[in-house]
């Protein structure tokens, strides 16, 4: 799951109040009004290892082009199989190709203090405008088994939320039990839609399933006063 990118085209940015909020044990989520797509999305992230400190999660404007481009190539020569673009693709592109990239899709990164841990896209799906799709998940190895894959997902789910998308979908290899594993404990469900994987993946199976959450909030749970958003779920160390 640390390393596992969905492909398709993306729909544009739509308007956005992004504020700040936690996420993680006993916490809230709670929006403070604000404008603009490139405000930050911050979670502060109680997990129980030795090592992790406060995570924090934003969107990246497009003048953070060579940011999001230096962690891009990081995941394609550490992860090669994972993505179907390859390093030699995106190693030469010049800075408007990464500036056309960074307004395609929200590109969202994690960060310990400055250090960056890892990244999530959230891009409108291919068939469902109503619908948005997380893709391009990427934790660097030494942030693996941390928690920040299931901060990333959270951050896009709370982020297609307030772009007014009624689900999120996200692909995985039939074959992928880890991967498949993670969506379900995060409350993505399987679904009947079908593709082919891509040449990288058939060693996951030679298709990929869609899993979708449904993104109405949950009103059975005690929703903090401030943005009428349930409480968010405790997640597992992923």
């Amino acid at each position: 799951m640390d390393a596992n990118p969905l492909s398709g085209q993306r729909g544009p940015h739509r308007p956005l109040e992004l504020g700040f909020w936690h996420a993680g044990r006993h916490a809230q989520n709670g929006l403070r009004p604000g404008g603009g797509r490139a405000r930050l999305v911050s979670i502060g992230v109680t997990v129980d290892t030795m090592d992790m400190s406060e995570i924090s999660v934003r969107v990246l404007d497009e003048s953070e082009w060579s940011l999001y481009r230096d962690i891009r190539l990081r995941a394609l020569a550490e992860s090669p199989g994972s993505f179907t673009a390859t390093l030699a693709d995106e190693a030469d592109r010049d800075e408007q190709f990464w500036r056309d990239r960074m307004t395609r899709s929200y590109r969202l990164l994690a960060e310990r203090g400055e250090r960056p841990q890892g990244i999530v896209s959230l891009g409108s799906d291919e068939q469902d405008p109503t619908a948005a799709e997380v893709f391009g998940l990427y934790v660097v190895p030494d942030a693996r088994s941390t928690g920040v894959s299931w901060r990333l997902v959270e951050a896009t789910e709370d982020l297609a939320i307030q772009a007014g998308y009624t689900q999120l979908y996200y692909w995985v290899g039939t074959d992928n039990a880890r991967a498949i594993g993670f969506g379900k404990n995060f409350g993505f469900r399987t679904t009947d839609r079908r593709r082919p994987a891509r040449p990288s993946d058939l060693h996951q199976g030679e298709d990929e399933i869609a899993m979708v959450l449904g993104l109405e909030p949950d009103t059975t749970s005690a929703p903090n006063p401030t943005s009428g958003k349930a409480a968010t779920r405790e997640g597992p160390i992923s």
